[in-house]
């Protein structure tokens, strides 16, 4: 069984935030705080004190003993380790690309992105494959970044859940998602609390742990909202899109609400869902990551079916099971190994459009 991490991380080295410093010192500098953070735009990222406080920085990364994330050399050791083939590495600090205000800076920034992770998994032989970001605030300029990256080889799109005023359903997106239909480039939804997203329930607590309870499955839930009952996949049926690091536990419970309100009430969308939200499933425009180890796993295959499943390991953050992140999908008695093939491989490989 080919095992594919379809939301593994990158710890960016300081290679990065050095080039950053160096090109943009108007609007990136080292924190003087003493910890490995940037002021970004005057902002802290990440920023661990507050309404919606993201994950301290010096605590974010795994302690398990012999972890070696900083390299492809060290990730290609460690997923070894952990039984993984193929990587799909979403940013860390990268996460804060559609966050930043300044639309130059924002477009330049994230094209050094994207040519960093390309180059960081470049010497890895595809084991690696990098995910791009995106200046989606900004328009146009964010199909032509998303465009570059396609040519760099990069195998999806950070978007986060929601924009600073604007949800993922409004029209303004429609060219960003055209583009990604012709590109054949799937969309991650992916947010983290900290780096100044847009609070989603979450600027109740300002413990973090707290926060993290709760803002990965709200985020998601916003997200798929906006994507199913606004119509987006109406208008762009070749959409790919996961939603990425809240599990799938929720989802059929989500999918059957979605469903209500669409028997019930989906007229008062205007311009919204054509069809039932499970459809959405089934036709292939909604992913979802799984940890392995869930025991509502088999429930959503039953409701739902295996073939929108994927494997994450969340590698090297502090909440992932490294170096047994893959250890229950490997080994649970309750899923078939046809449905163990798909959630371990063969659905990110779709997704993803890997060889």
């Amino acid at each position: 069984m080919r095992i594919i991490d379809a939301d593994g991380h990158v710890a960016e080295n300081p290679t990065l935030a050095v080039e950053a410093i160096k090109r943009w010192p108007q609007h990136v500098t080292a924190s003087t705080d003493g910890t490995p953070r940037l002021i970004i735009e005057g902002r802290k990222y990440p920023e661990d004190r507050g309404p919606g406080a993201g994950c301290p920085p010096l605590h974010g990364i795994s302690t398990a003993p012999g972890i070696n994330c900083r390299s492809t050399e060290g990730v290609l050791g460690d997923a070894d380790r952990d039984h993984i083939d193929t990587m799909v590495l979403y940013p860390s600090l990268g996460l804060c690309a559609p966050s930043l205000e300044d639309p130059e800076f924002a477009a330049g920034f994230a094209r050094l992105y994207n040519q960093w992770i390309a180059d960081y998994c470049a010497p890895s032989k595809g084991r690696l494959r990098g995910v791009a970001v995106a200046p989606i605030e900004h328009g146009q300029v964010a199909i032509d970044v998303m465009r570059e990256a396609k040519d760099l080889g990069l195998v999806a799109t950070l978007v986060p859940p929601a924009l600073k005023t604007r949800n993922l359903d409004h029209p303004d997106l429609d060219p960003f998602y055209a583009a990604a239909v012709e590109l054949e480039m799937p969309l991650g939804i992916h947010g983290a609390p900290g780096i100044h997203l847009p609070k989603i329930g979450v600027d109740r607590f300002t413990n973090y742990i707290q926060v993290h309870c709760i803002s990965f499955p709200f985020d998601q839930m916003t997200a798929m909202t906006a994507l199913v009952s606004g119509g987006v996949f109406d208008r762009h049926p070749g959409l790919r899109v996961a939603f990425l690091e809240a599990g799938v536990g929720w989802v059929p419970f989500f999918i059957d609400r979605l469903h209500e309100h669409f028997e019930k009430r989906g007229d008062w969308i205007e311009h919204g869902w054509q069809r039932d939200p499970q459809e959405y499933v089934q036709a292939g425009n909604i992913y979802v990551t799984c940890e392995p180890e869930e025991p509502i796993l088999p429930g959503v295959i039953d409701v739902l079916g295996a073939d929108f499943i994927m494997f994450a390991s969340d590698y090297p953050h502090w909440d992932g099971e490294w170096p047994e992140s893959t250890k229950h999908l490997r080994t649970r008695p309750d899923i078939s190994d046809d449905v163990r093939a798909k959630i371990g491989g063969l659905n990110a490989q779709r997704f993803y459009g890997l060889n």
